[in-house]
């Protein structure tokens, strides 16, 4: 590889080597002045080893970096922000009892003459970058009480403080609204003319060709290349990152028949200002997708109906029989299970082991009649889900923590084997993973319907609600707009019920 002149920051033969890993093997790498070089490959490439060695998180085996063509060594993260160097993580640092502003300035707040913060200044300043994504939040909003996608927001802020020289995005769009998305990639186009150089990496391909100038594949730490971006296509890029070819991802959708039998049947299911009059029915064997734009209700929708949020008023029914369901275990008893789009706080317990994940949800199945765990059971059902779903761990007591993402969730779509689920909710169910991993979930939730599950799938990502769904269900404002088969359905069509374009012609 060759490193050119306008590098902004060089790295030479970076090794990194864990107890029994070697994570990184020898990989060269340059970022130009004012560029977008967008960093790919599969989960457990490498990638994010490769972005803490630049933010100063771990230092590197061995090899060398060179930020201006000066040799440096970042003994800290803190080394490398106070050199221009900003990393935005996928698992979000904000403080969620500091206000918007408190955490978009965390450490650099204006001060008085008392050296006190000046909260009014604070604000002004914050209200200022807010606008750069053109998003209503209110400076003195404790970061808590945001969604998810406006933490994301603030997230990215805080690294356009203080005029960096590098900012590193690790899947910087997985929780933002279309609409964020393109404000994100308007300020990048606009920083990238101040020669501010970034690092993007993502496993959504599309956003690659649109905002980057070069991209570098990394497979098993090692290298594969690095191209401009324009000169090649999207299935040449996968499969120099998984070093096979992957086929339609997508390819053998059922199409949806009338006889199907309903397994789920929702009936004017409405809570204060999340979701309003929701009716829809999911049948045995079909994936009925949900489509809409960030705050449209549909997450809120399958918390309550996994018995995270109480309604005010509609009815339930599965299998024709009316239900009340006001907690997990009442869903889980009765066979529905929830893959919360959150999985690092919500769905897993980090800090235990695959195999304790894994029985989670299902602990009474392994319970002899004097209601001792049966450890030769538990093992056994570890054993094949760990095997089915081609969960990549040196070991079932393994910490789950350790994982790659894809592998985390995999483990989260298994865990809920366990209950032998008659319907499946899958929110955002390949959020942050990688074209492989994708390909694995996909195949598990159509041979999940293909036993006569009923799954319901929430997703941000079109080509994932087009291409997986048998039905589509478009939300806006809390209601679902539009019922459309999948085959009749379009990206436009879609689209424009999300914005209400479509209303006028429903």
């Amino acid at each position: 590889m060759t490193l050119t002149d306008d590098s902004v920051l060089k790295l030479e033969g970076i090794t990194k080597l864990f107890p029994g890993v070697k994570a990184l093997d020898a990989v060269s790498f340059d970022i130009r002045r004012g560029e977008v070089h967008a960093l790919v490959g599969e989960n457990g490439a490498g990638k994010s080893t490769l972005m803490h060695i630049i933010g100063g998180v771990y230092r590197p085996t061995s090899g060398r970096i060179f930020l201006e063509g000066e040799e440096v060594s970042f003994r800290n993260a803190h080394e490398a922000h106070l050199r221009g160097i900003r990393v935005v993580y996928q698992e979000l640092s904000v403080v969620p009892n500091l206000s918007a502003a408190e955490n978009i300035f965390a450490n650099i707040q204006p001060v008085n003459s008392l050296g006190l913060v000046n909260r009014r200044e604070l604000n002004r300043r914050a209200a200022d970058m807010i606008r750069l994504f053109g998003e209503d939040i209110d400076p003195d909003t404790p970061a808590g009480l945001l969604p998810i996608g406006k933490r994301q927001v603030i997230e990215i802020l805080k690294a356009l403080t203080r005029t960096p020289r590098v900012i590193l995005f690790d899947e910087p769009t997985s929780s933002l609204s279309g609409v964020e998305i393109k404000m994100l990639f308007r300020n990048i186009r606009r920083l990238r003319e101040t020669g501010i150089s970034f690092v993007f990496i993502s496993h959504h391909l599309p956003e690659v060709f649109e905002i980057a100038d070069r991209v570098t594949v990394l497979r098993d730490g090692v290298n594969q290349g690095t191209f401009d971006v324009p000169a090649i296509s999207e299935e040449y890029l996968i499969s120099r990152m998984v070093g096979r070819e992957i086929g339609d991802l997508f390819a053998g959708r059922r199409v949806c028949a009338s006889e199907w039998i309903p397994v789920l049947e929702v009936e004017g299911l409405t809570r204060k200002n999340e979701f309003e009059d929701v009716t829809f029915a999911v049948h045995a064997g079909e994936i009925l997708g949900f489509a809409g734009l960030v705050g449209a209700g549909r997450t809120e929708l399958a918390r309550a109906l996994f018995g995270l949020a109480k309604v005010d008023r509609g009815t339930v029914k599965l299998e024709g029989e009316p239900v009340a369901v006001h907690s997990p275990k009442d869903a889980i008893r009765r066979s529905i299970g929830y893959l919360t789009e959150d999985r690092k706080v919500q769905g897993l317990c980090l800090s235990l082991s695959v195999r304790e994940n894994l029985i989670g949800p299902s602990l009474g199945r392994f319970t002899t009649p004097i209601g001792l765990l049966s450890d030769g059971r538990i093992v056994r059902f570890v054993r094949e889900i760990v095997g089915r779903f081609n969960i990549i761990t040196p070991s079932i007591e393994q910490t789950v923590y350790h994982l790659s993402g894809g592998n985390q969730q995999k483990v989260l779509l298994g865990m809920w084997m366990g209950i032998r689920p008659k319907v499946l909710i899958v929110d955002e169910p390949t959020r942050g993973v990688d074209v492989g991993a994708k390909e694995e979930i996909y195949s598990h939730l159509r041979e999940l319907a293909g036993r006569g599950a009923a799954v319901v799938l929430i997703s941000s990502d079109l080509r994932e609600i087009l291409g997986m769904s048998d039905r589509i269900c478009v939300m806006r404002g809390g209601r679902i707009r539009k019922t459309v088969n999948a085959s009749d359905a379009t990206e436009e069509l879609v689209i424009s019920y999300a914005l209400g374009a479509g209303e006028a012609t429903a």
